[in-house]
């Protein structure tokens, strides 16, 4: 029983632990995306989250490691729902490249605060390696998938004039112009009209397994 009652302590410390890092990549998402990246300070993140500066010092020791664990957080959530598309046997090639068009302008990753955070620090990596490193990886393991996805399209139905890397270098230019336009210009773009885009663009390379509608 006292193992136990250790044991549920544990437990409960950690969840509570990882709730505040919860709570302040949060804050930071909506921070940047109220202020700017190099605007954003720890002291309108603390208000935002309602935590004291003592409580970001002791998750994250400095205001950069918290800059860095956002960034990482949101690349990693996208990366973790293409994987689980791309790795799902239950879905042909065609639905899993519909389903990563859903995901790219769903709601669980393409919001006003998730955009804010990439296209802040995307425009960063040039001059932070740290960040240049996580979106790297970020890009490549999504164009690994993407690739995967597109070849199998082309081998099943013979399309012998498509590349699968040209068209993975078209669809991420058009998922990050749609991307923008949702966040810069939100009232001419919402996510139904760049999924819609996309659609079409398919329809045109693989007319064999994509239908207009």
């Amino acid at each position: 029983m006292a193992i136990t009652a250790r044991h549920q302590k544990r437990t409960k410390r950690a969840d509570a632990k990882e709730a505040r890092r919860q709570e302040l990549i949060k804050a930071t998402m909506k921070c940047i995306a109220r202020s700017g990246l190099s605007n954003t300070t720890m002291a309108e993140i603390t208000q935002e989250a309602g935590l004291s500066l003592g409580i970001v010092n002791l998750h994250f020791q400095s205001k950069e490691n918290l800059l860095q664990e956002t960034l990482r957080v949101v690349s990693e959530e996208y990366i973790e729902g293409w994987e689980k598309i791309g790795h799902n046997g239950k879905l042909s090639s065609v639905e899993k490249l519909e389903a990563c068009i859903e995901f790219d302008f769903g709601p669980k990753v393409c919001t006003r605060d998730k955009l804010a955070v990439w296209f802040s620090f995307w425009g960063e990596s040039k001059a932070r390696p740290a960040y240049q490193k996580i979106c790297s990886g970020h890009d490549e393991l999504a164009d690994g998938t993407l690739r995967r996805i597109l070849q199998d399209i082309i081998d099943e139905g013979r399309y012998v004039s498509r590349n699968a890397d040209q068209i993975v270098h078209t669809y991420t230019a058009m998922v990050t112009g749609l991307s923008l336009d949702l966040l810069v210009t939100p009232k001419t773009m919402d996510r139904n009209l760049a999924k819609q885009v996309c659609h079409h663009y398919f329809v045109a390379v693989f007319p064999g397994h994509f239908e207009s509608h």
